[in-house]
């Protein structure tokens, strides 16, 4: 089965009008059936000086974003701050034509999101046109543990959102990483980061053998499209593990330990639009 994939390097300022301008000119060049992926907070922006954003003109944006989703007919993947009944969160929203949004709420926050955001409590799969998938953000990129679970959990794809310039990380490391996370659990890794002096991120495609297939230039504005083939993806390793000697749990959100090979479904957040959901 192929994927068509649409990877967009924008920038996710704080200010969601030009946010929602920059997904809206990236949509017009979208293809009707692409999975399209955008950076951490594009929606709600994001940056190290948190600012949590006005809810109800959040709810406005995310609404507009999902009828946008409908109008292109895409399979929409990107980053916002959302509100929660307990809090904010740092998480990614799944917009697709005729359903209610899908989100991840980020687990592994990053040390400029803790005393502002809670963190997320469960890894969920995405239904992506018939299409299993995960979804990671940004610092979680350190945390192989959480990528392995989705793996086995059913995901072909993991698609990688985040909002990384950082003067301070070495160069080359992140890219690394991403090439790691695709080889070791046999899967595509499809990245979106921000346009940035310091990006130390790349936005690219990895393939399930770690080959790099299309890679954007770091720094400036611009998309990536690529098809992906996901009977390329495989369980060789995963199957090969030794468990009987290190055996991975998950707790999903109760704190009840499940098995390795055990999969959630994402929240709906049909509040967001006025929605019970």
């Amino acid at each position: 089965m192929q994927l068509d994939v649409l990877i967009a390097q924008v920038p996710a300022v704080w200010d969601m009008d030009a946010n929602l301008a920059a997904l809206r000119q990236v949509l017009t060049g979208s293809r009707p059936g692409e999975v399209v992926l955008l950076p951490e907070g594009a929606l709600s922006g994001y940056g190290d000086d948190l600012v949590l954003p006005d809810p109800d003109r959040l709810r406005e944006v995310v609404a507009a974003a999902a009828r946008l989703a409908d109008e292109h007919r895409v399979h929409l993947l990107c980053g916002s701050l959302l509100p929660g009944d307990d809090g904010w969160y740092n998480a990614a929203l799944y917009l697709s034509p005729g359903n209610p949004p899908r989100v991840y709420r980020k687990i592994n926050l990053a040390m400029n999101e803790r005393d502002r955001l809670r963190p997320g409590d469960h890894l969920p799969t995405f239904d992506i046109n018939g299409v299993t998938a995960a979804v990671q953000l940004c610092r979680e990129i350190r945390f192989p543990e959480q990528w392995q679970h989705l793996a086995a959990s059913g995901a072909r794809f993991f698609a990688y959102l985040t909002n990384a310039a950082n003067p301070r990380e070495p160069a080359g490391v992140w890219r690394s990483h991403l090439i790691s996370r695709a080889a070791e659990n046999q899967r595509f890794v499809l990245a979106a980061n921000i346009p940035h002096p310091d990006q130390h991120c790349p936005s690219l495609i990895v393939s399930p053998r770690g080959e790099v297939l299309a890679e954007l230039p770091m720094g400036r504005p611009g998309t990536l499209r690529h098809t992906i083939d996901l009977t390329e993806t495989s369980d060789w390793y995963l199957e090969q593990r030794r468990q009987d000697v290190v055996a991975v749990r998950y707790r999903d959100g109760g704190g009840a330990a499940m098995p390795v090979t055990a999969g959630s479904e994402p929240d709906q957040v049909g509040y967001l639009l006025g929605q019970t959901g």
